[in-house]
């Protein structure tokens, strides 16, 4: 899978002597396209992204509908990777894929380094959210939010193809329920805009028995698209014992 792609994880750029590989989770309606030009640009680490069914290369097949069983099949995938160090980076939905997926392989006996989560806050639970299902508010959101712009928005081709699985992937998030455990075994990295009022809000702190600290960035819920945390990523990463020594 290193420097090519597979069903669920593409690598635009294989770093064989890297000594860990990051793996990073789309947002809802996202594709490990949106990862692309990360492997050029983090040097130090071997970039993965995980592609997810019902877009993309996978338009043909059913979008996921249990978050749970969709980070199993991730870790199935990871699996053979974790001959090195693993890191994850999951922005908004992807961040309790990243927490789920992180959990599956714990119980294979594989911890993760560090699980950065970008668009989600160290927070209680939000209760009595429903999942919105209106395609013209979907839409207006996703423009709201920084994720797209209002012109591609309104092409009805992007719409055709997109809103089927944006709709997909939440329902699947708001259906999701939380297990209070495993606990994480690694530290985790909140990444918030101080202007993102959409972030996921998930309890880190009562979620991992190592350190969980939050950063705060520039931007609204998409920062990342003008300025990808890439001194935030390198910084943390280099600190982690594991990948300090290997």
């Amino acid at each position: 899978m290193t420097g090519g792609t597979s069903r669920w994880l593409t690598c635009d750029t294989a770093r064989p002597e890297a000594r860990m590989r990051l793996v990073c989770f789309p947002h809802a309606g996202g594709s490990a396209s949106f990862y692309r030009d990360w492997g050029g640009a983090l040097t130090e680490v071997e970039v993965h992204a995980v592609q997810y069914p019902g877009r993309a290369d996978r338009f043909d097949e059913e979008p996921p509908h249990d978050l749970v069983r969709l980070a199993g099949d991730i870790a199935d995938a990871l699996e053979p990777l974790a001959d090195r160090p693993l890191a994850f980076f999951g922005h908004s939905l992807g961040a309790p894929i990243a927490l789920e997926t992180a959990r599956a392989l714990q119980r294979r006996n594989i911890h993760i380094e560090h699980l950065f989560a970008s668009g989600s806050r160290d927070a209680p639970l939000p209760t009595g959210l429903v999942a919105e299902e209106d395609p013209d508010r979907l839409l207006d959101d996703l423009v709201r939010m920084g994720g797209t712009d209002a012109e591609m928005a309104a092409d009805p081709i992007f719409q055709e193809v997109v809103l089927p699985y944006l709709i997909a992937d939440g329902r699947m998030f708001h259906d999701y329920v939380m297990p209070a455990e495993p606990l994480l075994t690694c530290p985790v990295t909140t990444l918030v805009g101080d202007r993102d009022d959409d972030a996921d809000r998930r309890p880190w702190s009562a979620l991992s028995t190592s350190p969980v600290r939050e950063v705060g960035v520039p931007g609204d819920h998409f920062y990342l698209i003008a300025d990808p945390p890439y001194a935030v990523l390198r910084a943390t990463l280099a600190a982690a014992p594991r990948y300090g020594s290997r």
